[in-house]
């Protein structure tokens, strides 16, 4: 076989082999991208994303978006052609597989965690607004959540409100702690605790009271409980000590009602939209001026913004949107200045909630030169 020939086929063979390598090979990353973005101000799938009631509301008009990131899924398998193509791509960033689902936890503890974040979120939210607009309000202590296979699992639930252990008050989380260490491994602790009153239980019992001829008016209906539960300590791994395997955590108790309904979205990064919703809602002064607004960002019980991942991939969904303005933690500010971020759209750094409202207060006011944007 003439030579040429020869190395005209085994370049060719190397190649195929490098393609299917290409196509074959799976490497350890995983994929973000532009999420969907919600508009807090508005409705989602029909339903009121802030539905407010008890108190009196107000008219809104622009756009105060809360943005997501999509990832692959748990069990996506990323090849080497496709991690080439989304280092590539302005609308893709590719992240460890681990970043994304840590090797110490199942794919539904990642799920129940984001979930928790969420909620947790939207608490925070809900304080943090009401108290900017002046309310003052009474706070309790809860199970924040139950860590999987830990003694409290089937005995606390999270949500539960913790009025007492071992017969002790509680009036804030850290003092759970330290009553439960006081105890050693495998002795008992009793926690008095108010459970909110089961939803679907509650009506399956309204149902069949108002079957029953001669009901007592109101039977049936869903009712708290105040019970004993006694839970068994096990010894923490790092040290011995005695737990149960709950977060404490705070809970608000609220004027009003505030429901926000936005389903199949976790973490905590919507905080800060949330805050702001409310506000809007809850204000005669609109907050936007008509103007379309998206951001992100964590949202902490003093009012302080944190930073979030993907905050590039929510940029670009903004700004497909049409989002003019992005409300942009001040912590992630350096990441976007490299100018992958969209042209067209005007990053706001934002440090505090009050922070956020003196920047709408600007862009209210055609005011674009007073914003501090991630350019400074």
């Amino acid at each position: 076989m003439p030579r040429r020939i020869a190395t005209l086929l085994t370049s060719g063979l190397l190649l195929l082999g490098l393609l299917f390598a290409a196509l074959l090979v799976r490497v350890p990353y995983a994929q973000m991208s532009p999420g969907p973005t919600v508009n807090t101000l508005g409705e989602h799938n029909g339903v009121p994303v802030l539905d407010i009631t008890g108190t009196e509301t107000y008219e809104t008009s622009g756009h105060l978006n809360m943005t997501t990131v999509r990832v692959t899924g748990v069990n996506y398998r990323m090849s080497v052609a496709d991690a080439m193509r989304g280092w590539l791509s302005p609308r893709a960033g590719v992240v460890p597989y681990e970043t994304l689902y840590p090797d110490d936890r199942t794919a539904d503890e990642v799920d129940q965690e984001n979930a928790e974040e969420f909620s947790r979120s939207q608490e925070s939210a809900k304080a943090v607004a009401l108290r900017e607009l002046g309310y003052e309000l009474e706070s309790e202590t809860i199970v924040d959540s139950v860590v999987r296979g830990g003694p409290a699992e089937g005995e606390l639930r999270a949500g539960d409100v913790i009025l007492e252990v071992d017969g002790e008050p509680i009036d804030e989380p850290a003092q759970v702690a330290e009553v439960v260490t006081r105890h050693t491994a495998d002795e008992k602790v009793v926690f008095t605790v108010r459970r909110p009153a089961d939803e679907e239980e509650a009506a399956a019992t309204a149902a069949s009271d108002s079957a029953d001829e001669g009901a007592d008016e109101g039977a049936g209906e869903g009712a708290d409980e105040v019970l004993d539960v006694t839970v068994t300590t096990a010894a923490a791994e790092d040290d011995g000590r005695a737990i149960v395997g709950i977060q404490a955590g705070t809970a608000y108790v609220f004027p009003f009602e505030i429901d926000i309904e936005l389903a199949d979205v976790g973490g905590p990064s919507a905080g800060l939209m949330f805050a702001l919703g409310i506000i809007d809602k809850l204000t005669p002064e609109d907050l936007t001026g008509g103007t379309f607004v998206a951001g992100t960002g964590t949202i902490a019980e003093d009012g302080r913004v944190g930073p979030i991942g993907g905050v590039l991939m929510k940029t670009i969904a903004a700004r497909d949107q049409g989002a003019e303005y992005f409300l942009t933690p001040e912590a992630n500010c350096r990441s976007l200045r490299d100018g992958s971020a969209p042209d067209d759209l005007t990053l706001v750094s934002v440090g505090t909630l009050d922070d956020a409202l003196t920047a709408l207060e600007h862009i209210r006011a055609d005011e674009p030169g007073e914003l501090t944007t991630c350019d400074d």
